[in-house]
Parts: structure tokens; C-alpha cells; sequence
């Protein structure tokens, strides 16, 4: 039998490693080895970002002794950043799932790719070039009701950090984008309706789960099953 591929769950950058970790615990029971790298660190550099989180995602994926085949899984914010991923990682990366994430845009800013109503109220929040944690971006309680194990909510807020809005105005890198016939996109919320009619369109496999935008965290078993199809239908 073929050795199964290594999923590699990439983080938004906009939260922590957390954000996967439950979905890492579902997918091991399930027969995978897993990897969860931290992009957290990255964000206190000044300029780069996209490829020094590239480079912090290969190093984690080489000292967990990836020489084997891999799949890179995105979500949220992440999934701009899969294909500098794929570029930078020495293991054979053999499909990527972008899961309730952005598709790749090479060349362009995340500010480029937005709303302008959105970019100007994102942008009244910035202080001292940082903007404030993720779920304060959002009106009061927002996050808690994805949330509502205040246990669960308080491990998963201290991980957010202070991004750089220079970060989501820095283009990502103009790389090649894995062949169509090895992507895919899990769709959990609404939100993201447009990026997976995007992936369809682009003859990606596709799904929709009907969840919220943080169920890897609160409903684990489900996204790791939904997770494990779509390696199905990638053929791996």
C-alpha cells in the first residue's frame, strides 16, 4: 500500500497554531502523520514575511523528518501563502487543500484583494504600524459565540498577535501554483463562497461543509473526515 502523504496544516497568519491542533489530533487517530508549524514568530520581522514564513513551514516540515510526500493544508489567511510554501519545502509536495481560505494572488497584497471599505476600516485600527488582535477586528463577541468554551476561546486568543499592516500590504510571491488536478477547497462558511466557486471554476475537487470559519477548532472529527475525502478525491 502507498505510504499516506504527511498534511502539513499551515495557520492563518492573523491567529496561532492552535487553530489546527485538534484537527492534528483527529487526523493522527485517523493514520496520518501530521505537522503544525507556528508562523507566529515570523510576524516580528520587519519586511519578508511571505518567504520567512515559507522558510518557518520547510524547517518544520524537514525536522519532523518530512522526506516524504506532502500536503499542504491552509486555512483562512494561509492560503496565499501555499504556493512560496510548496516552492521553499524539500519533501515532494503532492496537493494542497485550502480549507475556508484565500486562494493564492500572486504579485498582490491581501489590501489589494479586499473590499476598500473593509481595507479603510482595517486601516483606522492600525497603531504604531500593528494592528490589533484578530477577533478585535470584529464587533464585541463575534468570536466568542464560534467560541463558547471560554477555555477553548482564552488558549486560542493568547496565541493572536499584532499583525504588521505592512505584512497584508506586502504581494505574495509570484511562484508557480500546484496543477489544478491537486488542489482543492473545503468550504466551512459563507464567507468563502466565492473562493470555492473560484476553485471550482478553476477544476479543483471541491466541498462544503456547513460549519463556521473556526470549526478545526470545535469540530475537529468532522473537518478531519471532510479533510480525508478530499485527499480521496485527490488521489492520494
Amino acid at each position: 500500500m502507498r505510504e499516506r502523504p504527511t498534511p502539513v496544516l499551515v495557520h492563518s497568519p492573523l491567529v496561532g497554531p492552535s487553530s489546527w491542533r485538534p484537527v492534528a489530533a483527529a487526523l493522527r487517530a485517523r493514520g496520518y502523520a501530521t505537522v503544525v508549524p507556528s508562523l507566529s514568530p515570523v510576524l516580528g520581522s520587519r519586511d519578508g514575511w511571505y518567504p520567512r514564513m515559507a522558510a518557518a513551514v520547510a524547517h518544520e516540515v524537514a525536522r519532523h523528518g518530512g522526506a516524504g510526500r506532502t500536503v499542504l493544508v491552509a486555512h483562512s489567511g494561509a492560503g496565499a501563502l501555499l504556493p512560496a510554501v510548496a516552492e521553499a519545502t524539500a519533501a515532494p509536495v503532492v496537493g494542497a487543500v485550502f480549507v475556508d481560505a484565500l486562494l493564492p494572488h500572486p504579485g498582490r497584497g491581501w489590501t489589494s484583494t479586499v473590499p476598500e471599505a473593509l481595507r479603510e476600516r482595517l486601516r483606522g485600527l492600525v497603531r504604531d504600524g500593528l494592528l490589533p488582535p484578530w477577533d478585535e477586528w470584529f464587533p464585541p463577541g463575534t468570536v466568542e459565540e464560534l467560541l463558547p468554551d471560554p477555555r477553548m476561546y482564552a488558549r486560542f486568543r493568547a496565541e493572536l498577535p499584532h499583525v504588521p499592516w505592512a505584512f497584508l500590504e506586502e504581494p505574495a510571491p509570484e511562484v508557480p501554483d500546484l496543477p489544478p488536478s491537486r488542489c482543492a477547497h473545503l468550504r466551512l462558511s459563507e464567507a468563502y463562497e466565492a473562493e470555492t466557486q473560484e476553485a471550482e471554476r478553476r477544476g479543483w475537487a471541491v466541498a462544503r461543509h456547513a460549519a463556521h470559519h473556526l470549526a478545526p477548532l470545535t469540530a475537529p472529527q468532522e473537518v478531519g473526515a471532510a479533510l480525508e475525502a478530499l485527499l480521496d478525491r485527490l488521489g492520494h
